[in-house]
């Protein structure tokens, strides 16, 4: 049989799972069929199974009924015994929960005559068990990822979105999810309700004793802190829609982002000396940074509170807008960048980042590390040839 011909059955046979098409796969598949999948896979999916019979139902049927999901080949090459090793993704969702699917996966397919005798699958059982369980146990946060632009929304309006301990967890969680997803290319993060955020959760903290209040502090700031950090270092650019009031620790959010929008009538304070406290969210590091230390000084000790132009003027904020016009802009904003080169917005978040501690010369060296690494990929191949070509580049992210 011929490479294109083997090409030919094997693209027939992700086109038959995709549209469930039964009688092409009895055609395809030979009545010896035998398909080995990987272990751990979710649902004990993980295993051999015989006759085309067991594969369709037991393993494909099984899959279908819990994620709405396909095969999506890249590559196929032929080797030396004959067989061709397909190179490709599972992408889709589960269907309880919608969890995000989207998992690489290696396919050796044994051939006779016109049929597929053989299927050795690999691919990551990770993903596919945390797209069942991803949407699962979030009360605070309204997660959502469509084409590679993941929208995070506070959600607890009742409270203007004031922070505690489930929400500092979500956003924990929300981060791992965000770092580990690789079709992830934005993060927009915004707040349902009338405020943004208004900071840690006062009435939570006149819940606790004056010897529990630590305690209960150091396990709202350490899962949030740590989210901070995990959002900070994603390779996906960050913008931050702002409205109502962004205050306390929940500014850290602002300083997680690479473009902060603002609508126009919000106000940005610390709040933390009224309550006889410190400060967290990265307060005391990112607004030295921003503003300088003499404002960051007067911010927290006087109890400053800006309005949106001065929170642009003094740095705080990338632009203002009309508060109707806040969410669309922010969405293009992010979608612009959902469509950029992720690899190399991720060298720069950590290019400017890293700047603030490193030497000239550290920072020279690092910034010729950084375009070696964004050269070797795909999305910088495709843009040169664009750019020669005078047509405009595409951008897979990768």
């Amino acid at each position: 049989m011929q490479c294109d011909e083997k090409e030919a059955i094997a693209a027939g046979l992700y086109q038959a799972l995709a549209c469930g098409d039964r009688k092409r796969l009895d055609e395809i598949l030979h009545p010896e069929f035998e398909g080995r999948t990987t272990e751990g896979l979710p649902m004990g999916l993980g295993g051999t199974y015989t006759g085309p019979d067991a594969m369709r139902r037991n393993f494909w049927g099984q899959i279908a009924r819990s994620y709405d999901a396909r095969a999506e080949p890249a590559e196929y090459r032929h080797l030396d015994d004959g067989q061709v090793l397909v190179l490709g993704r599972y992408v889709g969702a589960a269907r309880e929960g919608g969890g995000k699917l989207d998992a690489e996966f290696f396919h050796l397919l044994r051939f006779d005559e016109e049929q597929i005798t053989g299927l050795v699958q690999l691919t990551d059982s990770a993903r596919w068990t945390t797209a069942l369980g991803s949407a699962q146990g979030l009360s605070t946060i309204d997660l959502r990822v469509t084409d590679g632009l993941a929208e995070i929304r506070l959600d607890r309006p009742h409270t203007r979105n004031a922070l505690d301990e489930v929400m500092a967890a979500d956003l924990y969680e929300v981060a791992q999810r965000l770092a580990t997803d690789p079709g992830v290319r934005a993060v927009l993060i915004t707040g349902n309700g009338p405020a943004f955020t208004v900071g840690g959760d006062i009435s939570v903290f006149a819940q606790s004793t004056a010897a529990g209040l630590p305690t209960k502090l150091r396990r709202m700031t350490s899962p949030y802190h740590e989210a901070m950090r995990i959002l900070s270092r994603l390779d996906a650019p960050v913008v931050c829609a702002v409205h109502g009031a962004a205050a306390g620790g929940g500014l850290g959010l602002l300083y997680c982002a690479d473009i902060v929008l603002a609508a126009e009538g919000t106000k940005f304070a610390s709040g933390f000396t009224a309550l006889g406290l410190s400060g967290d969210g990265g307060n005391s590091w990112f607004l030295p940074r921003l503003v300088g230390p003499r404002r960051a000084a007067e911010f927290y000790l006087e109890q400053r509170v800006l309005d949106a132009q001065e929170a642009a003027e003094w740095g705080l904020v990338t632009r203002v807008l009309p508060a109707d016009a806040l969410a669309a802009e922010a969405l293009a904003v992010a979608r612009r960048l959902a469509d950029g080169p992720t690899r190399a917005y991720g060298e720069i978040r950590r290019l400017l980042r890293d700047s603030w501690s490193a030497t000239l010369s550290e920072q020279l060296t690092a910034e010729s590390d950084g375009i070696a690494r964004t050269a070797a990929t795909s999305d910088a191949s495709a843009a040169v040839a664009a750019f020669i070509a005078k047509r405009k580049p595409t951008f897979e992210g990768r």
